[in-house]
């Protein structure tokens, strides 16, 4: 593809883009112009399905974009931006085996591309000259109006008149500025030069050798390297790894046991409510066990991330390796345990659901890791299927229309959970369905939850909730109905229909 065309389509796109969403909120803008780039992929046959990965990651694509308009959430939005960065990896090396070296391809490329642009900009000819050469003949005249401002600057200060006539020329300059661009939408611009990068990113493709090469090499299978030093020494210096592997594996197992075991005890079979915020309990204590488990899978990939996988005699090492992960893997099972705790007398929120996501993810990591230990399988490939489980479960979630959930959820368990309203007031408006409740049913809850969560903390009152959420309520009613067709999400509609029937 020849530069000219490279900037034709560029501009033509950013034209698009700044018809879409110039002054307009996100909605089914964002779809229309995703739309047109995959229209245009599949015309120009750049994007033509030849590999499996190609082929998901398309798909996941247009799934998180319909996603936007069906949940409007900025979780959505932001899966979606991050499907379209390894769409465009894929786009720039379909053989790619990784998603993450996908992801790594294209955050280059947005860069390289910005640079890509203005060069070939600058290159384009104009009366048979580049076009770059007339902005350049400009460059004579930058020194000398430096000096002429520094002189100005030095008469001013030296003369009193001079110095009046230069402050009243510049006040002219400055009013007539002001009335020139009095009605001037500086917002257009913004929007443009956003627009101009975005379509940089999508339509310039840049190619990165050394990320493709080292993707084409990497195997998912672990390959004995031979040292090139005496073997005496090398024998010598893999014992004394492993040796060192049992001892740690073995006092971290003793460790790990006793704490799966005080779990069992007080968090799985003998809980109990003690009438607190269980702010150690949950917050802390869940956080620090997220971060001994990860911890945790960074030893055993220490351990077994060369030679001592070829090692004869390292089947105890091996077995050491095995209980350890089962033992995080009932410790993550434990963590998600605690998570339950707290959702039950706290309810749902944001990163309670999070934690449940993550944890999910954890399980998984811990049996790709079993798998490598066991199939001497490398590094990469632990990247790799981790990185597409991320990829799958971030894709499901943008579906979910999360904040209806939660208030839908925290309202249907107000007689056992805490129902924070300060909360609830926040949730967006796409939730207003859930969160609208006649202050007969907000006075009776606030009943049950001064008997059941005696707090010495003050939380928000049924009147002051209620108050809240009619405003609420009418700001959104006028803020859909002055939204243009552009804005249009799908929460938003079903939200508005069912507060108001129309």
């Amino acid at each position: 593809m020849s530069k000219k065309r490279d900037i034709l389509i560029v501009i033509f796109s950013t034209i698009i883009f700044t018809f879409l969403f110039h002054r307009e909120d996100l909605g089914l803008n964002l779809f229309i112009f995703e739309t047109i780039f995959f229209a245009w992929l599949l015309y120009s046959k750049r994007l033509q399905f030849k590999t499996r990965n190609q082929i998901t990651v398309a798909l996941a694509f247009i799934t998180t974009s319909i996603a936007t308009v069906v949940t409007h959430s900025v979780f959505s939005y932001f899966i979606n931006y991050l499907m379209l960065v390894v769409f465009v990896g894929l786009l720039i090396y379909p053989q790619v085996k990784s998603l993450l070296n996908a992801f790594r391809i294209s955050i280059i490329s947005f860069f390289k591309s910005q640079i890509f642009f203005l060069e070939s900009l600058l290159s384009t000819k104009v009366k048979g000259k580049n076009f770059g050469s007339y902005i350049w003949k400009f460059r004579m005249f930058f020194i000398p109006l430096i000096i002429i401002i520094i002189f100005i600057a030095i008469y001013s200060g030296s003369n009193p008149v001079f110095n009046d006539l230069v402050s009243s020329f510049l006040s002219f300059i400055s009013e007539s500025l002001l009335a020139i661009f009095k009605n001037f939408d500086f917002l257009v611009v913004f929007t443009l030069i956003v627009g101009l990068v975005i379509s940089n990113f999508m339509y310039i493709i840049i190619s990165n050798n050394y990320i493709e090469n080292e993707d084409l090499k990497a195997t998912d299978s672990l390959v004995r390297v031979k040292k090139s030093i005496k073997r005496i020494f090398s024998i010598t210096a893999l014992k004394n790894e492993y040796k060192a592997g049992v001892f740690l594996l073995i006092v971290l197992n003793v460790l790990l046991l006793i704490v799966n075991c005080i779990d069992l005890n007080i968090v799985w079979f003998n809980f109990q409510w003690d009438g607190y915020f269980l702010k150690q309990f949950v917050h802390e204590g869940t956080y620090l066990l997220i971060l001994s488990i990860l911890i945790s899978i960074a030893l055993v990939l220490y351990f077994f991330r060369g030679n001592l996988n070829f090692y004869q005699n390292n089947k105890l090492l091996r077995v050491l390796s095995y209980v350890w992960i089962i033992q995080n893997a009932i410790l993550t099972l434990s963590v998600f345990v605690r998570n339950y705790r707290y959702i039950d007398y706290f309810a749902l929120a944001y990163k309670r659901i999070g934690v449940i996501l993550f944890l999910l993810l954890v399980l998984y990591g811990l049996y790709t890791v079993f798998v490598k230990v066991k199939d001497k399988k490398s590094a990469f490939y632990l990247f790799r299927v981790n990185a597409y489980a991320l990829f799958i479960v971030l894709v499901f979630s943008s579906f979910i229309n999360w904040d209806g959930l939660i208030a839908k959820y925290n309202f249907n368990n107000a007689n056992k959970s805490f129902l924070h309203l300060n909360y609830m007031a926040t949730l967006s408006d796409k939730a207003l369905p859930h969160l609208d409740k006649p202050i007969e049913e907000l006075d009776e809850i606030y009943k049950i939850q001064q008997e059941k969560f005696p707090f010495e903390e003050e939380f928000m009152r049924p009147f002051e909730y209620r108050q809240i959420i009619n405003n609420r309520k009418k700001e959104f009613k006028t803020e859909w109905e002055s939204k243009s067709f552009l804005e249009w999400n799908y929460a938003e509609y079903v939200a508005y229909k069912a507060l108001f029937g129309y």
